[in-house]
């Protein structure tokens, strides 16, 4: 994907809000809290999104996935889409909103309501 699809695709999440941070890096938010941060690596874009236990483990020794850097240095499990083969693209889709979802469960039970989640 595009860094346009994927900052369209992060952007059209219910509720989801949007900020330029560190450095050119769109961030994308659910609630305060980020499920989605696209930037550009040596390799061109990168997309990196929270993962359960189970799909941190499976991705983080696929071709074109990776830890994320700074985020899973400090015991988070987020993976980095930064290279091919990577994912396709209904499944990196299907990660990113696998990660809003997760997001969204570990928000209070008043923001969600706030959120009407």
């Amino acid at each position: 994907m595009t860094r346009d699809e994927l900052t369209s695709f992060c952007a059209a999440q219910p509720h989801a809000t949007h900020v330029i941070q560190w450095g050119n890096a769109d961030v994308y938010k659910i609630g305060g809290k980020v499920f989605a941060v696209v930037g550009h690596g040596d390799a061109g874009d990168t997309v990196s999104f929270k993962a359960s236990d189970l799909a941190f483990e499976v991705l983080s020794d696929s071709p074109g996935l990776r830890p994320a850097p700074y985020l899973a240095s400090r015991g988070l499990k987020w993976i980095q889409h930064y290279d091919r083969p990577g994912l396709s693209d209904e499944s990196l889709c299907a990660h990113i909103r696998a990660s809003y979802d997760l997001v969204v469960s570990g928000l209070t039970r008043k923001k969600r309501a706030e959120l009407g989640l």
